[in-house]
């Protein structure tokens, strides 16, 4: 049996996406909309207020193209704050003119080695930021679940600890020369959802998207052990880009 990688694990993440439903939204009276749209902004409040007391984060996208209309990313300490949130969205007016279209669960994650030895990682400022992140607002995100293949000579899970760390060594590699460029949140699924990883990239130039994911593909590490499911790209959402998408 190959040796399991620890990991140090941080906040939960919801990434939750929706589409409106467009005649449902134009049924309802000016009042209602000004409603629902009064009980959005309200969460949204809420949302930042819980960021600026450094218990959570949350970012607030559009979504380009047909596989949803909008996205929240919300970092929490519990899975209980996450149903919560979902639970408090759902009761809301503005939520019954949407329709859950895809979402994901996950855990902020990274590998243990980033410990310095002898050290309690949440006592490491930098380890806790990285597993307690503020969210980028930043012009545009890319989200997508990957997993590690397990299949013949190709299977992730029967290497090494060693050869699993040099392979992730010269991924990494690839990831470091954008810096500046994509700020990544790497979050663990595996038990939680049906990917093993849900992967966020957030950047002011979208295509910084394209050229990191093909650069990516010519890695061994992904050519020969990478799995990916559909990718969501999308521009940053406030109150005002929102005011505007909803205005009939």
């Amino acid at each position: 049996m190959s040796e399991a990688m620890q990991t140090l694990e941080g906040w939960y993440v919801l990434n939750d996406f929706r589409a409106i439903d467009w005649t449902a939204w134009k049924s309802l009276s000016k009042q209602e909309r000004g409603r629902a749209e009064d009980e959005l902004y309200t969460l949204l409040a809420q949302y930042q207020a819980t960021e600026d007391q450094r218990q959570g984060s949350t970012a607030f996208y559009s979504i380009v193209g047909q596989k949803a209309d909008f996205m929240f990313m919300h970092l929490r300490e519990t899975l209980e704050e996450l149903n919560e949130l979902e639970t408090a969205f759902n009761k809301t007016l503005f939520a019954q003119v949407t329709i859950p279209t895809f979402s994901y669960v996950s855990v902020v994650e990274l590998g243990s080695y980033m410990a310095k030895p002898g050290t309690d990682p949440m006592e490491d400022p930098e380890i806790v930021a990285r597993l307690k992140p503020t969210l980028p607002k930043a012009r545009h995100v890319c989200f997508y679940p990957m997993n590690k293949r397990r299949e013949g000579n190709d299977n992730w899970y029967m290497l090494s600890v060693d050869e699993r760390r040099g392979f992730m060594r010269a991924h990494g590699m690839i990831g470091r020369s954008y810096a500046g460029k994509i700020k990544q949140i790497i979050a663990g699924s595996i038990g939680l959802d049906d990917w093993e990883w849900g992967v966020t990239l957030f950047a002011e130039d979208a295509l910084q998207f394209k050229k990191i994911v093909h650069e990516m593909r010519f890695d061994e590490t992904s050519a020969r052990f990478g799995e990916f499911g559909e990718f969501y790209v999308g521009n940053l959402l406030n109150r005002d880009k929102m005011e505007t998408m909803l205005k009939l």
